[in-house]
């Protein structure tokens, strides 16, 4: 306790009565012996109420989601949860969506705890796995609790960081999988960004994990101000707020926005009587002078200028983040003082000591330490990971004031700053260019702001052409987004959950998915609206009752009546369209037809029968979707192409008459001439009139069956029939919507266990499954997690990587993970030869066979189910660099940055040692040289870790 904090509380209590101030003794006593007491001990600086109320309810044994802004301190829950699993004797697991974040955590943890009580488990490391407290990727936890790992023994709670990233499309689904698959006696602490719906996903917690308190803080410890930065200026973008006033956007950038938008003057202006003074133009012009987007390096001379720094400059693209740095190095910026340099020479050396001295200036080492000497550096995914932790250490301890970033970073890695600047307000999301959201700009903008350091944080965005003020306000004013669940049924899930629960309880358990949650949810609207329509179908019901007889029958009997000569009408409509086609079809350049109906109505000669393209009679065919559009010139000299729509009956050809070679259908007086010919030859045969068919209802029998049971229904001969068939009408109208609603809640309602038993009934049908019992093929798939886990488990059933050598299962293997960053491209991938070549063919071959099964099935990967196609992009690098070959060759050969290869490299290596463990141990070579391929991997940058 600080010693103002005591003074103040004794001055306190000297104005309570005796029996006041026991019961304050009392209570403080309690206090001093909970476990949050201990806890913030350890703590510098007091907690905020929602941390207190957080760490309260675990230690009441709930368990809690808690959301907060970025950098609003929401790990201290988490961290809380590792005291309390310490001291009470039991485990506590750490979970992360990424790597970098695992490391980092592992750190802090290890500092604070010491390194033999805490552990890391990523697909790269393993340290002291059986610590009792273990920070790990989300996948990690996912793989254990289907193993049935013996580490899950004793353990008490799990931290889940970024639980918001179950939104994630691609790896959402493994969140859900582990909330809902850890034991009933874990304590499930939920650290979350601020979502708009966090009470329905509490209640879902609720409802699959027991007790759990919603703790939501709207509050950022650092207040946010926003700002556009155009020409020389940084304008507010909103104005100052007066007590209870509303935020508005500054009336400068909105009036900036219209001047811009405005047409400049056009001397032409002047010819149209738009006389323009000369004093105009020329303020507009120097109104315009201010407004243009700053160069990369004067955004951080002016930050600098403005003491914002240090400050993250997130740029949607890795080429622009490399090409950033090397502009303010052009433009000669240097934010380090010679101290800084030095410091940054010392520890960029320390870190590096590991990596070859070849390797070095592969990696562009040398430019990359000049921008960081100068406090300047990227940080994107295509960087070696050594160099981002090391831009990371950095930019935490100062020596780097200006970072420039890809969205990644905004992932939960601790790098606050003073300043964000965002360039563009659009960013590629893999398959278009697309407005960030107002999640993704929160997210972005949370980093701006370090507790303890900052007053204030700055968000900064580039004015750029054709920008809304009000669209960023909006943008900066929605604080909040919906969590959506992306999670689908997958192949490996379905498997282990039939071993561990059978189908019936697996059925169950994917039920209670937040998936299914809000689909569930999204139905009670319809539902509402399903039992009012029913009890306005009662109320139709009475209202067209009759004393005769059953109107109900009555009505129906009309109905079909209705429907059948409905139908009948449509074909003979379908039908008339067709011979109109077929007698266009029949066309001819040179036929005097009569155009029955439409504006061009009247005599015409066909100049080009206009057939769809391939069916032109030797004449150039149109692409038309819907039939000939034949080309004329009417007897009022105008050339134009008809449509369908022109020729209601068929047309046949009155007269012939030739086209001269000469005519122009461009010339006037080509078109009077041939149209007055047109006239004399034809103009005084009168067409015939189309005469209708007999219609088709006329001689249908059910028509003729459904009437006379008409006539001879009671109800026919009642007085009132035609009062009691509008109510019958609005009945059955209403019926109709009732029933598409119903249909609309069937669609919603059990759809993961539908899709879970469509991919139960495939798996059956390859004998993975037999009822309940999994068979040997799919225990092997059990053990295979990823994309293409069902190739994989298919593969090693079919022998298809038997005998290969393990820089040739290496070049296999990455076809099964990897993914090129842009579309197919023209040039087939360079492939290894011999047995290599021959198993990635085989494998595209079971992929097609299993694509077709999936079709069968109706398994769609657009839902994001199924096996994709395996890509062989990365073949050819991981057989190089499994065979041996240097850096500089293979990074030249697979043309990609040195922190993608890593990566790629990173998923071969843990999708082997999957396969190592699901291989047949038995006559097959496939494990061994799938563990001697990950040796072979694991060497050079792929093998650099700052952990461990």
């Amino acid at each position: 306790m600080s010693v103002v904090a005591g003074r103040l509380e004794s001055t306190m209590t000297e104005d309570l009565s005796p029996a006041e101030r026991y019961a304050a003794a009392r209570q403080r006593a309690a206090e001093q012996a909970t476990a949050l007491a201990s806890f913030r001990e350890m703590y510098e600086f007091g907690l905020d109420p929602f941390q207190i109320e957080a760490c309260q309810a675990l230690e009441a044994g709930k368990g809690v989601l808690v959301a907060a802004p970025t950098g609003s301190g929401k790990t201290i829950v988490g961290e809380f949860a590792v005291h309390l699993a310490l001291q009470q004797g039991k485990k506590c697991f750490y979970t992360t969506p990424i790597k970098a974040l695992s490391n980092q955590k592992y750190a802090d943890l290890a500092k604070r705890y010491g390194a033999d009580r805490v552990g890391l488990l990523t697909g790269d490391n393993s340290v002291n796995s059986e610590a009792p407290v273990v920070v790990m990727t989300t996948e990690v936890l996912r793989n254990m609790l289907y193993a049935g790992s013996q580490s899950l023994l004793g353990l008490g709670h799990v931290v889940m960081d970024e639980v918001h990233y179950l939104s994630d499309r691609f790896r959402g689904a493994v969140w859900e999988e582990v909330i809902i698959h850890l034991p009933e006696s874990v304590t499930l602490v939920s650290l979350s960004a601020t979502v708009s719906n966090a009470e329905e996903f509490g209640d879902w917690l609720d409802t699959v994990r027991g007790d759990t308190e919603v703790i939501v803080s709207e509050h950022r410890p650092v207040p946010l101000f926003q700002h556009v930065l155009a020409g020389r200026r940084m304008y507010d973008l909103f104005e100052e707020e007066g007590a209870g006033r509303k935020k508005t956007v500054n009336p400068d950038l909105t009036r900036m926005a219209r001047l811009e938008a405005s047409r400049g003057y056009n001397p032409r202006d002047r010819r149209k009587g738009k006389m323009v003074r000369e004093a105009d133009r020329e303020r507009e012009r120097r109104q315009r002078s201010r407004i243009w987007t700053p160069s990369r390096p004067e955004v951080i001379e002016r930050l600098d200028a403005e003491g914002l720094l240090p400050a993250i400059t997130f740029i949607f693209s890795r080429a622009g983040c490399e090409a950033a740095v090397q502009q303010c190095l052009y433009a000669g910026l240097r934010l380090n003082d010679d101290a800084a340099r030095v410091a940054v020479r010392e520890l960029v050396e320390e870190r590096t000591a590991s990596i070859p001295n070849e390797d070095l200036h592969v990696l562009g080492y040398y430019e990359w330490l000049e921008g960081l000497e100068r406090g300047i550096a990227a940080h994107h995914a295509g960087m070696l990971p050594t160099f981002k932790e090391v831009v990371e250490e950095l930019f935490v301890r100062g020596l780097v004031k200006a970072v420039f970033a890809t969205e990644t970073l905004a992932l939960g890695i601790n790098m606050p700053a003073r300043s964000v600047v965002l360039e563009k307000l659009v960013k590629w999301n893999g398959e278009q260019h697309a407005d960030i959201t107002p999640g993704e700009y929160t997210q972005l903008t949370g980093r701006a702001g370090r507790r303890g350091i900052d007053v204030e944080g700055h968000a900064v965005v580039l004015w750029q052409r054709a920008m809304s003020p009000e669209h960023l306000a909006g943008l900066a004013g929605t604080r909040t987004y919906p969590l959506r669940s992306s999670f689908k049924p997958s192949y490996n899930m379905a498997v282990n959950l039939v071993e561990q629960f059978g189908r019936h309880r697996s059925r169950e358990l994917l039920e209670t998915s937040f998936a299914q949650f809000q689909a569930d949810k999204s139905v009670v609207g319809i539902s509402r609206q399903v039992q009012k329509n029913e009890e306005g179908l009662e109320g139709y019901k009475a209202s067209m009752t009759c004393h005769l007889g059953d109107f109900e029958e009555y009505a129906r009997l009309r109905r079909e009546l209705k429907d059948r000569e409905t139908e009948l009408a449509k074909q003979g409509a379908v039908q008339r369209r067709a011979a109109a086609a077929a007698a266009l079809e029949k066309l001819k350049p040179g036929d005097v037809i009569h155009v029955p109906t439409g504006k061009y109505a009247g005599l015409a000669l066909v100049l080009d029968p206009g057939l769809p393209a391939g069916r032109a009679n030797g004449h150039r065919g149109f692409d038309h979707q819907d039939g000939p559009r034949p080309l004329v010139l009417t007897a009022e000299r105008q050339v134009k192409r008809l449509a369908a729509m022109d020729f209601p009956v068929p047309v046949e050809p009155v007269e012939r008459m030739r086209i001269p070679k000469s005519f122009n259908a461009r010339s006037p007086q080509s078109r009077r001439d041939l149209a007055s010919a047109l006239r004399t030859k034809a103009g005084h045969i009168v067409p015939e009139r189309h005469r209708k068919g007999r219609a088709a209802a006329a001689d249908d029998r059910e028509i003729a069956r459904l009437r006379a049971e008409l006539r001879a229904h009671p109800c026919h001969g009642c007085d009132d029939r035609e009062d009691h068939a509008r109510w019958a009408e609005r009945y059955y109208r209403l019926l109709r919507d009732t029933q598409q609603l119903e249909r609309r809640i069937e669609g919603r309602t059990n759809t993961i266990a539908r899709t879970f038993d469509r991919i139960v009934a495939l798996l059956t049908e390859l004998d993975y499954l037999r009822g309940d019992e999994v068979t040997e093929h799919g225990k092997r798939l059990a053990r295979l997690y990823g994309e293409l886990d069902l190739l994989a488990s298919e593969c090693l059933r079919a022998g298809v990587w038997e005998g290969l050598a393990p820089a040739e299962l290496a070049a296999c293997v990455s076809a099964l993970v990897y993914e090129a960053r842009v579309g197919d491209d023209a040039l087939a991938p360079k492939l290894p030869s011999g047995r290599a070549k021959a198993a990635l063919g085989e494998m595209v071959r079971i992929w097609g066979r299993l694509d077709g099964l999936e079709e069968e099935f109706r398994i769609s990967q657009a839902e994001g189910v199924g096996q994709r196609e395996p890509d062989l992009g990365f073949a050819w690098a991981a057989y190089m660099w499994a065979s041996d070959k240097g850096l500089d060759e293979v990074l030249r050969e697979a043309e990609m940055p040195a922190g993608d290869f890593v990566r790629w490299c990173k998923q071969v290596i843990d999708v082997l040692g999957q396969i190592s463990a699901a291989a047949p141990r038995e006559n097959s070579t496939v494990g061994r040289n799938a563990r001697k391929a990950v040796d072979q991997l694991l060497r050079g940058v792929v093998a650099y870790s700052s952990v461990g």
